[in-house]
């Protein structure tokens, strides 16, 4: 069975873009992968998906093991089978769900997070182990180390004491991960906004050593401009031969200065989220479908657009649709945005490998 591996291939300043090898496929960087959360992107198929370009899909160890429970995916034959996925799919570690959606009843040093589901009120544990075993039993290609992701705080000693717990989890993680080379680890690097901290943590986890490094604690609610200075903060220290992943992030803006900062990866649900809420992303900016401007306005989203035949819908259609709660706005909008989202990957990378990307960037930074 292939190795996980990882290679640069061109760099532009602190922009690089390089290969992710998996058993299951190989992922360009930098890349944007579409969330799955609950074993489906939302409104979409993986045919659909898989057209738009994306070459990996992230799902959730939270969600998942709350609904339907990892020995029904098991019982599936993993949840690729499952979900009749054959891209590789990145499995998320559950602490950032644990912090924002579940009545958190304590977290225990040795025990993890005990917690109370979102959906029932049932008490579930998971600790780094039982996360890591988690997401072997869904055999997922990528699996994220246990870590807890404070919100955002101004408190230096509250986010130094998260930290280190999360380090103490990251050393049980990668003792429960074991020995799967086809497979790969990923370390996060918290410490909220403090350049200290981050450092500390970053060092921490290379000296544990990981197959990648993502950073945390990065879409709690800090502005762009506070994000941006951590990337700076730690760009230089981040091992060159190691993908790194910037998790829950983000707008189209976001990613442009992220990868300007040396980032590879990025999830969000902000396409398919927004895709349901009425709102467009195009290479001319932001359209938000709802507006009675798009009443009788019968061009489309972006007329350069062939793929699913999203030329051919209007903006006055989608308006139609989505004021009147009709699926199919959704279904469009959705794929609109993931395939927009694709589209700009597709354009940093080459514009990466033609030593033309801070001009790309610059260009689009403000517009997107």
């Amino acid at each position: 069975m292939k190795k996980f591996a990882f290679k640069v291939l061109a760099k532009d300043n602190f922009a690089r873009s390089g290969l992710i090898e998996t058993h299951r496929g190989n992922i360009n960087t930098p890349a944007f992968m579409p969330v799955g959360t609950q074993a489906t992107v939302k409104a979409c198929t993986i045919r659909d998906i898989k057209k738009t370009g994306s070459e990996i899909i992230l799902s959730n160890t939270y969600h998942l093991m709350i609904r339907p429970g990892v020995d029904r995916v098991k019982n599936a034959g993993g949840l690729h089978k499952f979900m009749n996925c054959d891209l590789p799919i990145l499995t998320d570690s559950g602490g950032f769900q644990v912090m924002s959606l579940s009545k958190l009843n304590k977290i225990d040093r040795e025990k993890g997070a005990i917690f109370n589901s979102h959906v029932d009120g049932k008490k579930f544990s998971l600790s780094p182990e039982e996360s890591i075993k988690i997401q072997l039993g869904l055999d997922s290609d990528i699996v994220m180390i246990m870590d807890e992701c404070p919100k955002k705080s101004n408190d230096y000693n509250l986010i130094k004491d998260s930290m280190n717990l999360s380090l103490y989890w990251a050393k049980r993680s990668k003792k429960a991960f074991g020995n799967n080379p086809h497979k790969a680890l990923f370390g996060i690097v918290q410490g909220g906004l403090f350049k200290d901290l981050r450092l500390e943590s970053l060092n921490s986890l290379i000296e544990i050593g990981f197959d990648g490094y993502a950073l945390g604690g990065l879409a709690v609610g800090e502005t762009q401009k506070e994000m941006f200075q951590v990337l700076d903060d730690v760009k230089s220290n981040l091992p060159k031969l190691k993908p790194r992943y910037l998790m829950g992030v983000g707008t189209p803006s976001d990613i442009l200065g992220a990868v300007k900062r040396g980032i590879d990866m990025f999830d969000c649900v902000l396409p398919s989220r927004s895709g349901r809420t009425g709102l467009a992303f195009t290479w001319n900016g932001r359209v938000q479908i709802r507006n009675s401007e798009n009443k009788y306005d019968n061009t489309p989203l972006d007329k350069n657009v062939s793929k699913f035949d999203l030329n051919k819908y209007s903006k006055n259609y989608l308006n139609h649709l989505h004021n009147t709660n009709e699926m199919l706005a959704s279904m469009i909008l959705t794929l609109n945005n993931i395939n927009f989202y694709q589209e700009l990957m597709y354009e940093i990378r080459k514009n990466i490998k033609m030593g033309t990307f801070d001009q790309f960037h610059d260009k689009y930074i403000k517009i997107l």
